[in-house]
């Protein structure tokens, strides 16, 4: 393996974390603010861009971390080692409700796709680079945009979805269509595209967007029941100004008290 070799484990069920064991001279990279704890002899580095064995001096190293500007994460992360000559761990924590994906890449031809806030952590020399989506209609309506994650190597990654989350594996020429938000990763084996919903009804009146998204196999693909634009969405709309304007009215109270709301 050119990646390290780390072994883990995963704790909690709504609001996850996962623990990292790390051997001697072994190190785990992960976004910065998703650190949770660590054991003593651990040391912590900031890095630009990866982590990866980074080449062609400054002008690579500002490459490596203008990618990670354009998938909407910073330019920095932090790299967790071992220097100690007994096991050691580290730990890191989901962002928010949902479950935390354990990806072995050796195992799944070496490289996912992802949307691009999914990342949380990886084995050291796992690289975090980008995806353009090369259809023009995926592009614009697909819910990620053009631009997701990619991770590739032979060692274990970590990404966070919202909610529960399905595994499927979808057969040669096999197609699952999904909400737009609700896609988290897939094999780079599976063609990623969007379908209009059709219908004047279910366009106007269904309430569920416009586009599909079509997952067409070979590959395996991980679906999320609650994507985190949908539950920022509900949070404003139910606890925003616009419910407050409700409360202040004249029916506010009666409103609260056929909708469930204590006084």
């Amino acid at each position: 393996m050119q990646n390290h070799e780390i072994d883990y484990k995963l704790f909690g069920e709504e609001m996850q974390f996962v623990e990292i064991e790390l051997d001697t001279q072994e190190s785990v990279v992960a976004e910065s603010g998703s650190f949770m704890m660590m054991d003593a002899d651990v040391t912590m580095q900031t890095i630009f861009g990866d982590g990866t064995q980074q080449q062609g001096g400054i002008f690579g190293k500002l490459l490596s971390a203008g990618k990670r500007i354009l998938t909407g994460e910073s330019l920095f992360m932090t790299a967790f080692t071992n220097l100690s000559q007994g096991k050691k761990r580290v730990s890191f924590a989901a962002p928010y409700a949902g479950k935390i994906i354990p990806l072995d890449l050796s195992r799944l031809e070496g490289k996912m796709i992802c949307q691009k806030d999914a990342f949380l952590c990886a084995a050291k020399g796992v690289s975090v680079g980008i995806e353009f989506q090369r259809k023009l209609g995926t592009g614009l309506f697909g819910g990620e945009g053009f631009i997701m994650q990619k991770l590739e190597g032979d060692g274990m990654a970590f990404v966070h979805a919202g909610g529960m989350v399905i595994e499927r594996e979808l057969a040669v020429g096999e197609v699952l269509k999904v909400d737009t938000g609700c896609v988290v990763a897939y094999t780079h084996s599976v063609d990623f595209d969007i379908e209009f919903v059709g219908g004047v009804k279910n366009t106007i009146f269904g309430g569920e967007g416009l586009f599909f998204a079509t997952l067409r196999g070979p590959g395996k693909v991980w679906i999320q029941s609650l994507p985190i634009r949908r539950l920022a969405d509900r949070i404003l709309r139910y606890g925003g100004a616009g419910r407050q304007r409700e409360q202040g009215g004249p029916l506010g109270g009666l409103g609260n008290l056929l909708e469930g709301d204590r006084f």
